[in-house]
């Protein structure tokens, strides 16, 4: 479940950001590609964006890591909300950058808060998961569904033949099918939400986040005063 939420979230801002900035910040394939393209081309403005960004998506995973890890020793119960609660106030932060800043600012400003946010997701997310989830990319999701599809396909011939059946995991779609669907879901709620209400579409999103945050840090406040 809450793999589908953050896959939605990850969906949504990506395309709503790309609407707010021209461009895709959720996985980082396409910023290195796009990275060394325009270094061979000479376009060296467009290469040092790309590289900005880079670096903003690694320091939103290093962040994760380092909450996580300061939290498993001192506040055990909340080592997971800390991170989610800051990606939550990262997107209202991103809904108060679009009312307050000049629109010549606004794109520039957005994009690294966005690259750092989806950073600081999927290093959560890979550390809930024990790297078995990614939310902010598919294609090792989808890798993975092309594989389960086709052992189910070749074991449903080896039994027509009457051969000896191939191991499966159907288990694997039931979780990966509902997070390659909410990221699907997320990006065209979040570019219907960025053509309507611009930068503040984040906020319901960030108010989403809060909430799943939200019992574990009042299960570790209680914890605290007991």
């Amino acid at each position: 479940m809450l793999g589908s939420i953050l896959a939605f979230v990850a969906g949504a801002m990506n395309a709503g950001g790309f609407l707010a900035f021209g461009q895709y910040t959720s996985h980082m394939t396409g910023i290195v590609s796009a990275l060394a393209d325009n270094l061979a081309l000479g376009l060296f403005a467009l290469a040092g964006s790309g590289l900005v960004l880079l670096v903003f998506f690694l320091f939103g995973a290093a962040c994760s890591a380092i909450l996580i890890n300061w939290a498993r020793r001192h506040a055990r119960r909340q080592q997971y909300a800390y991170p989610l609660a800051l990606e939550s106030g990262l997107l209202i932060a991103f809904a108060g950058l679009g009312i307050v800043m000049p629109p010549v600012l606004v794109a520039s400003a957005t994009a690294m808060l966005v690259s750092f946010t989806m950073g600081l997701q999927n290093a959560t997310i890979t550390k809930i998961s024990g790297a078995r989830i990614r939310t902010t990319h598919l294609t090792g999701m989808i890798t993975d569904i092309g594989i389960e599809v086709g052992k189910l396909v070749y074991d449903w011939v080896a039994r027509l033949r009457h051969r000896p059946p191939i191991p499966s995991d159907p288990g694997k779609l039931k979780v990966l099918l509902p997070i390659v669907t909410l990221f699907f879901v997320g990006g065209f709620t979040g570019a219907l939400g960025f053509n309507a209400l611009g930068h503040v579409f984040s906020l319901p999103i960030a108010a989403l986040l809060l909430l799943v945050a939200s019992p574990q840090l009042r299960t570790g406040h209680r914890y605290r005063s007991s």
